[in-house]
């Protein structure tokens, strides 16, 4: 009894609510078409809108506008209908603006994006068009970028302040254009595409593309990449595939199947992509990859970085270099394996990630000398004292060559600063990990067209700092260590600089650290000047241990008498100019996303997790009964008396 009056009621109200939508129906027929007679009126209202429809289009003359009235109150008549409106948005979706790219997102965790990584996307699309132009200029093919005018044939070098003639170009036969198809332009395949953001923008700003292939293992992120290529109308360009990045490269390392540009952005570690990669780019071909486990490379966790990358990271203050060259060493030790070897065009360290760009090339000879491109760190664990061993010696005689191994360590048992132990890291690239004037270039056309990018004031800092690096001198110091070292005062940047260049030396910054310098001094002559710097603001001595390294430092008079007066060309040009080099946090507790799942959501506890823990160093608490919330952990074995 109780069932049938249930269903009773159910059946009360589909037909109230069926009754409601046709009335509704006939009143908006009635008033946008008085002359539609009884007969298509009924049959509209059965549902046979098909037959009702020529004969509807054949007798009215109305606008357009009231057919499209029409339709969406046809669409929202049915309630098992989809919700899609017109441009595709569903309930729950937001359009996000990113470039020349609009894409659909759900609000959902379904789908990965981060947008703090926005000028990770700007810098690789700027990237990608300088190294498309030089790629079509061979063909005799011009790319044209939005907004820029006719390249001058005087540059303005950065880092030197001097004019430098460009050579002359080959002949230009036709000219390709952002947005559209070019034949003999460069194949790009996004191995983890995610909501496909990335390759749209490469179809909508970058010119001189063949075809792009957006992928991704997730099906859903396939649906909805597909939806955001059609929204954007690059389907002649970007096609959006569904399969496992890592077999997808592998079937693609054929020459003829190759890619012209291999994106890698995963999430966490790319290591598992690494070999592929190495195999599936084309002769030159530009690959870029990014590493977010920041965690791993910067020495939290050396064992797991070397069972990943192939080298011990170290828990040092140059860690962020350290972790360029990680990634370059794991990079060009994979082509290695298939006679290929790597050429850094960029590396960039940026928020809680790096990000590299390198061409990969073929050739056994060159091959014979990556060991000698590659190096072992010693760090001394009390005055973090670096020095770099080679793992082979290249030798020149004449026009051979002769390849063997490197002879070493540098460094004895003990520091011979400090006495304290040494670690050993590595190995990592301990080449050049830019191109300087592949960099110019990317410089001169930001600077050029910044209305391209968003984050275009950053990349100009970021680029100009890379001009102004030191390419032979791996790692740096940073002044807050070397002060902390002694226990005295921190000098600034242009004393540090200007004692440096006083006693003969080269110096940089780093794009890597803020307070950081990057220098062909010896470690004598870095601590001949804290020496010298702590007889102007002394040390409490008497403080000191006499096994501590600050001890030992001091206890040796000073071989070089540091000047700390400022020099003129201590303050580098990007710093004079006021670029943006280091960015204040975009947003609230903003950093590393939480990995996409298929449901959807993140879990409660994670994100009051994670507001919970930010800034945990810097909160201090006033309640007195705060220590004793926490147990101990002889309370917790069962042994606290």
């Amino acid at each position: 009894m109780l069932v049938s009056r249930v269903f009773q009621l159910r059946l009360f109200v589909y037909r109230t609510l069926i009754e409601a939508q046709i009335a509704a129906r006939r009143a908006v027929w009635s008033e946008s078409f008085p002359h539609i007679s009884a007969q298509q009126m009924s049959t509209m209202e059965t549902g046979n809108e098909s037959q009702a429809e020529p004969q509807l289009r054949c007798q009215s003359n109305s606008s357009n506008d009231q057919l499209q009235k029409v339709d969406l109150l046809e669409a929202a008549s049915d309630p098992l209908q989809s919700r899609e409106t017109s441009i595709g948005i569903l309930n729950g979706e937001t359009v996000i603006n990113e470039g020349t790219a609009q894409i659909i997102f759900p609000n959902a965790n379904e789908v990965f994006y981060n947008p703090v990584q926005e000028f990770n996307r700007d810098l690789t699309c700027a990237v990608v068009t300088e190294f498309a132009r030089q790629r079509l200029l061979t063909k005799g093919i011009r790319a044209l970028v939005p907004g820029e005018h006719e390249r001058q044939k005087m540059v303005v070098s950065l880092a030197e302040g001097e004019l430098a003639e460009q050579e002359d170009p080959p002949v230009i036969q036709r000219t390709a254009s952002a947005g559209e198809k070019c034949e003999d332009g460069i194949r790009i395949l996004e191995g983890l595409a995610a909501s496909g953001l990335r390759s749209i923008r490469f179809a909508k700003e970058v010119p001189g593309i063949h075809s792009i292939v957006a992928n991704d293992f997730s099906s859903k992120a396939v649906q909805l990449m597909k939806r955001n290529i059609e929204l954007n109308g690059v389907e002649h360009m970007v096609t959006a595939n569904l399969a496992d990045a890592s077999m997808l490269l592998y079937e693609s390392k054929r020459k003829q199947d190759r890619f012209d540009v291999i994106d890698l952005d995963p999430y966490g570690s790319p290591s598992q992509f690494i070999d592929a990669a190495v195999q599936a780019v084309s002769e030159g071909g530009l690959l870029c990859v990014t590493c977010t486990d920041m965690a791993v490379m910067a020495g939290n966790s050396g064992e797991t970085c070397y069972s990943k990358y192939g080298a011990m990271s170290l828990k040092s203050k140059f860690c962020h270099e350290m972790a360029l060259r990680i990634i370059l060493h794991n990079l060009d030790l994979r082509a290695n394996c298939y006679q290929r070897y790597i050429v850094p065009v960029l590396s960039v360290s940026a928020d809680f990630y790096i990000r590299v760009f390198v061409q990969v090339f073929t050739g056994q000879a060159v091959v014979k000398a990556s060991a000698s491109k590659q190096a072992l760190v010693y760090n001394c664990v009390g005055c973090g004292s670096f020095h770099i061993q080679r793992m082979g010696k290249m030798i020149h005689n004449g026009k051979n060559y002769k390849y063997t191994a490197s002879t070493g360590p540098p460094v004895g048992e003990e520091c011979q600063h400090c006495g304290q132990r040494h670690q050993l890291g590595g190995p990592i690239w301990a080449e050049q990990i830019h191109d300087q004037d592949f960099t110019r270039k990317v410089l001169e056309s930001v600077e050029l067209t910044p209305q391209r990018f968003k984050t275009s004031d950053r990349i100009l800092g970021m680029l100009s700092m890379v001009t102004e690096e030191l390419p032979d001198c791996p790692l740096y110091h940073t002044m807050d260590h070397l002060s902390s070292v002694i226990h005295c005062s921190t000098p600034s940047l242009l004393q540090m600089r200007s004692a440096l260049l006083h006693a003969g030396y080269r110096v940089s910054l780093s794009h890597a650290c803020k307070n950081a310098v990057k220098t062909d001094a010896p470690h004598s002559v870095m601590w001949d000047i804290m020496r010298s710097w702590a007889k102007i603001h002394p040390v409490k001595r008497e403080k000191l241990s006499e096994t501590s390294p600050a001890f030992r430092i001091l206890s040796k008079e000073p071989v070089l008498q540091a000047c700390f007066d400022i020099r003129e060309d201590a303050n580098p040009k990007s710093r004079k100019q006021g670029l943006k080099r280091f960015q204040e946090n975009p947003e609230a507790n903003w950093g590393p996303k939480a990995r996409a799942k298929a449901s959807g959501g993140i879990h409660p506890c994670l994100e009051e997790k994670r507001k919970r823990l930010q800034n945990k160093r810097k909160q201090r608490t006033e309640d007195a009964e705060h220590g004793k919330q926490i147990l101990c952990k002889k309370l917790r074995e069962g042994k606290c008396t």
